[in-house]
């Protein structure tokens, strides 16, 4: 953890106090913004390993603070976190289609907001990818190594987090994975979370991958269990 930047982006004063108080006594190295824009230029000079990101921002919002940060190639591996007092099942499913690691609804507790943030960063620290490694099946075609994936020969652009998705299924092809199991593999988690974040995850994936996402052939749905990825060899 030590070395670990997080930026906290937030127009409201005490909540970033709040924030950063407990984030320096858990050894962070903490950073703040107050809109948008300033949120930007931060993120690109300071390279945190984390945004804890407000969706209602003067300037720019989150979530076009989320989509430029995820454009720039050297800010691929930013986590972000995103803060909404809205609490709208759209705006979560909005945030994570852009991109956004996880989101907590406000008000919520620090302590649950501290412990989402170490589980974060432990996923991103910790996820282990093989030497140039490449799948290769009909018209999908994965380099683990380069984080590169081509649907019938077309490069396709995946958040970080679609793209582990898409590995761990991979190299378990044939093998039903629980949500359950997804969430702590992929987001760390240690406590039973929003499995929904998995469910809306394959379903961004499958429209990217998939020639038909409504009918998949390679994320197969297991009926209240999980999913499982069949090859097409």
């Amino acid at each position: 953890m030590a070395n670990e930047k997080i930026l906290i982006v937030d127009d409201e004063e005490h909540i970033v106090e709040l924030l950063k108080f407990n984030l320096l006594n858990a050894g962070y190295e903490v950073i703040t913004a107050n809109n948008g824009i300033d949120a930007l230029k931060m993120a690109k000079s300071e390279n945190p390993s984390l945004l804890l990101l407000d969706l209602m921002l003067p300037g720019i919002d989150g979530f076009e603070v989320c989509k430029e940060i995820k454009r720039d190639k050297n800010m691929q591996k930013t986590s972000i976190i995103m803060l909404t007092a809205k609490g709208e099942e759209l705006d979560k499913i909005l945030g994570l289609e852009l991109g956004a690691d996880d989101y907590i609804t406000k008000p919520f507790s620090v302590r649950e907001l501290l412990a989402r943030a170490k589980a974060v960063l432990r996923r991103t620290n910790t996820f282990d990818i093989e030497d140039e490694e490449v799948y290769d099946s009909q018209n999908l075609k994965i380099n683990f190594e380069r984080h590169e994936v081509y649907v019938d020969g077309k490069k396709i652009d995946l958040t970080l987090k679609e793209f582990e998705l898409l590995q761990i299924l991979v190299k378990n092809k044939g093998k039903i994975l629980k949500r359950e199991v997804l969430l702590d593999k992929i987001w760390g988690y240690e406590y039973i979370g929003e499995t929904r974040t998995v469910d809306v995850h394959i379903r961004y994936l499958r429209k990217k991958i998939e020639q038909d996402d409504k009918n998949p052939k390679f994320i197969e749905t297991i009926r209240g269990v999980g999913y499982r990825f069949n090859p097409m060899d």
